[in-house]
């Protein structure tokens, strides 16, 4: 089966070593994604469903270029800095997945790669 790196054009890619998504037959596993704009910035400082809304465009706009939609994904894993704000990631994850209802993770952690990130979230697709 043929592998098919996709990048996002961080810098972080290169220096690191990963892609933001790759996929292999009809799988596309998306990496870790943050609140992170196209300037590097923070984008929703401080509001974790801004941060959980911008998150699962960059990762629709991935799955497009990969030939997958929202529909595909079967399995989400959430990271977060604070819990308590559950109700704030998941009404943005339903606004997504509602109908879909993938596999999904929430694990609270005690950072992410800079303090002004509340999540980071992967995602798994499967092409039917």
């Amino acid at each position: 089966m043929e592998r098919i790196n996709y990048s996002s054009g961080s810098k972080w890619e290169e220096i690191v070593g990963y892609s933001r998504a790759v996929k292999v037959g009809n799988v596309v596993e998306v990496t870790g994604t943050v609140a992170s704009g196209p300037d590097g910035q923070v984008v929703g400082k401080d509001d974790a469903y801004s941060q959980t809304k911008y998150i699962y465009k960059k990762i629709e706009e991935v799955l497009k270029r990969a030939g997958a939609e929202m529909k595909n994904v079967v399995r989400v894993r959430m990271f977060v800095t604070d819990i308590s704000r559950w109700q704030d990631y998941g009404k943005a994850h339903s606004e997504f997945f509602k109908e879909i209802k993938p596999c999904n993770t929430m694990v609270e952690v005690s950072a992410l790669i800079e303090p002004e990130y509340l999540i980071e979230i992967e995602a798994t697709a499967i092409i039917i």
